[in-house]
């Protein structure tokens, strides 16, 4: 399983506020089928491929030039372990057993 984190940030809107452009974004990703879980930085998502991974990077980056925004910034972290399946709650839980000893 690969762990992805994508933060996108809309540049040269007519206001500051930036929700509307994440909430598409975030419809872009649960389109593609997968579950994103939100967080006040970015979405963490899983999936079983690389190459889901960059349509989701496109599909984000590109919702955000479609409403409207003159510039886009999109980063996207991949986590890809291949000597074991691991997921984002298995990843959590284990930081949380580790920090307890």
């Amino acid at each position: 399983m690969i762990i992805a984190e994508i933060n996108v940030i809309p540049i040269g809107t007519k206001t500051i506020s930036v929700s509307k452009y994440v909430a598409k974004a975030v419809d872009e990703l649960k389109r593609l089928g997968l579950k994103p879980e939100l967080t006040a930085m970015g979405s963490i998502f899983e999936a079983e491929d690389m190459s889901l991974i960059l349509k989701a990077f496109e599909s984000v980056h590109e919702s955000v030039f479609k409403q409207g925004a003159e510039r886009v910034v999109t980063t996207l972290k991949i986590d890809e372990r291949r000597d074991k399946k691991g997921t984002i709650k298995q990843k959590v839980l284990s930081i949380n057993f580790d920090s307890k000893l």
